[in-house]
């Protein structure tokens, strides 16, 4: 098996997952609110960056997952927006 270099659309694929799996682990190590809007921005722009890679690279299932994953981010900021005082 060979692996080619990353491309730009690589990079900015696994900048989105290295930025959701960081704010997942903030959550489980407690240091950012579940109801906050950091947290759901978080997930929210991660998806996008995948997807944005997935736009070089299709993958339907990735595809999916991502599209739910933005929508319930984009719920949660909609939820923390209304929360705000």
């Amino acid at each position: 098996m060979t692996f080619d270099a990353p491309t730009l659309p690589d990079l900015i694929g696994l900048l989105g997952v290295g930025l959701i799996l960081l704010t997942y682990g903030a959550l489980t190590l407690e240091r950012i609110d579940p109801k906050g809007w950091r947290y759901s921005a978080g997930n929210g722009l991660g998806a996008v960056l995948i997807l944005i890679s997935l736009y070089y690279s299709f993958n339907l299932a990735s595809f999916v997952i991502e599209i739910a994953w933005l929508a319930i981010s984009s719920l949660g900021l909609w939820k923390a927006w209304r929360r705000s005082p």
